[in-house]
């Protein structure tokens, strides 16, 4: 168990940090940046997780809103086990694979296949795409969006790092994982968005919106 009792150290003060190895870096290091908006990602999906959080689950007569239970009951531990394996694969990328303490737990492409077979479920209950759509709606779904298109930069910042340091720098499983998590959140934002019975705003091509 992790037992931190002091945050500031005063070791980063002149611009550098230590990735998990003990290994000295600058702070905008390639692999910083990737463990870096991991963190970041996570932090989103924490306010995914207070935004669902915030739906009244009742109507005004005290009646239970159907939609909103079934919204909670089914992303609420989903999105809880996202944030511990990001947590994970944060902890994993803060130092080359190599490097890894013997003992260190990392996930595996069951946890990446997992993914698709939760997206498979919700897209049964989704019709299919006809058009692009915006990222907006109501706060839930615009911050599944925000998380969205983070999970993108992060997958982005992951593949800078093997530019840099070679394909070895990260495992494939954690390149894979990191493209689903996008997808996911993207179907998520359309699960819950119908389920909710909202609608979805629709991109308009500029000479369509022109002509109007």
């Amino acid at each position: 168990m992790v037992r931190i009792n002091k945050v500031h150290t005063g070791t980063g003060d002149n611009g550098e940090t230590s990735l998990l190895s003990g290994m000295r870096v600058p702070k905008n290091h390639p692999r910083v940046e990737l463990y870096g908006s991991i963190d970041e990602l996570n932090s989103i999906i924490g306010l995914v997780r207070s935004e669902l959080n915030r739906l009244t689950a009742t109507h005004q007569d005290g009646g239970p809103r159907a939609t909103v239970r079934k919204v909670q009951n089914q992303t609420e531990s989903k999105l809880m086990t996202i944030q511990q394996e990001l947590f994970d694969i944060g902890g994993e990328c803060a130092c080359p694979p190599q490097d890894l303490p013997e003992k260190m737990g990392i996930i595996g492409m069951n946890q990446a296949d997992r993914l698709c077979t939760e997206m498979d479920a919700w897209l049964t209950e989704t019709p299919p795409l006809e058009s692009f759509i915006l990222p907006a709606g109501s706060p839930l779904v615009a911050t599944i969006h925000v998380a969205r298109s983070t999970a993108r930069r992060v997958e982005r910042n992951a593949m800078n790092l093997r530019d840099v340091e070679g394909e070895d720098s990260v495992r494939a499983t954690v390149i894979a994982y990191l493209n689903r998590i996008s997808d996911w959140l993207f179907v998520l934002a359309r699960w819950v968005t119908i389920t909710m019975g909202d609608e979805e705003t629709l991109w308009v091509p500029f000479s369509k919106r022109i002509e109007g």
